[in-house]
């Protein structure tokens, strides 16, 4: 059985591994542990526990399709006025796993066996650190939601930790020992890239034989990736990784108008395979990879079906 890794967070994450679920191979999802707003940001300052946000989608995704309503509790919010607002009850499940087993990596494995998912989740790193973002006039950002809501200004120009975090023991074990490795597609600074920023990803990366494939975002977004290219998003990949990829997957599907108009009233743009893209892999494989015209989203089973070809 063929090994694929997907290292993101966030709704990308979530799509790949719904799509990928459906075929006969070992999925291990690889999340950011950096959340720092919401529910999980909340739960991280008051009970000192990693964000469990990103672990939580991934759960979901891969848990079984009997365990319909137990999906439908992990991803349950909470509303009203009352000290509950905002928390999702995945959320806070997680957390009272890991008070009583005392370690978020076996409060994970607990509550992946609870949703009986397929595969593994996994947090890149057990250590706690907030994402910094340096920006080209030399404002530093501290924080995965600052970086993430700021809204346009100055580019970044550098992305580091505020403290040192070292890749799980697990994780590398995954990592390198992967068929196919799948980064992306998510929010490229608050996301994606801070994965990359822990100590002994580019290692792990560089030793595993893997093929190792980007799938590019559909839109940019203000304050973190307006005006970029495919090249320019893959560049930062190769960049921070810093190992080389072997495909990159570009949509080529122009959506409806009426949804290009909804995004452009948030400042966000189309994202173009243009020709350099080229140069951060050895393929770029270009492709219709969106689902409803009205919805600008990456459709699971087509992006699935295109990278079970890569394995």
């Amino acid at each position: 059985m063929k090994h694929i890794v997907l290292i993101g967070g966030g709704t990308g994450n979530f799509t790949l591994l719904r799509g990928l679920r459906e075929y006969d191979v070992d999925l291990t999802s690889i999340v950011t542990v950096f959340d720092s707003g919401g529910s999980s940001g909340i739960l991280r300052d008051e009970f000192g526990i990693l964000p469990p946000g990103d672990v939580r989608k991934s759960l979901v995704a891969l848990a079984g399709e009997e365990e319909h309503i137990l999906r439908e509790l992990f991803n349950f919010r909470f509303e009203g006025n009352g000290s509950l607002k905002g928390h999702s009850f995945g959320n806070l499940f997680l957390l009272a796993l890991t008070k009583i087993t005392g370690s978020e990596a076996e409060a994970i494995k607990q509550a992946a066996k609870i949703l009986k998912v397929k595969g593994k989740v996994l947090p890149v790193s057990l250590n706690h650190a907030d994402v910094c973002a340096e920006l080209d006039n030399g404002t530093v950002i501290v924080g995965e939601t600052a970086i993430d809501l700021r809204g346009k200004g100055s580019s970044i120009a550098r992305l580091f930790l505020s403290s040192k975090s070292y890749l799980c023991e697990e994780t590398r074990h995954a990592i390198e020992n992967a068929d196919l490795i799948v980064i992306g597609p998510g929010d490229l600074y608050s996301s994606i890239i801070p994965n990359l920023l822990v100590s002994g990803m580019s290692e792990a990366l560089r030793a595993s034989k893997a093929h190792k494939a980007y799938v590019c975002n559909l839109m940019t977004k203000p304050g973190e990736s307006e005006g970029y290219t495919a090249s320019r998003f893959a560049s930062e990949i190769v960049r921070y990784a810093n190992t080389t990829l072997n495909s990159i997957v570009c949509n080529t599907k122009i959506p409806a108008p009426e949804a290009l108009e909804l995004y452009a009233k948030k400042g966000q743009e189309l994202v173009i395979p243009d020709p350099t893209t080229i140069n951060w892999a050895e393929r770029v494989i270009q492709e219709d990879v969106i689902g409803e015209p009205d919805l600008v989203r990456h459709d699971p089973h087509k992006i699935a079906r295109i990278l079970m070809k890569l394995v």
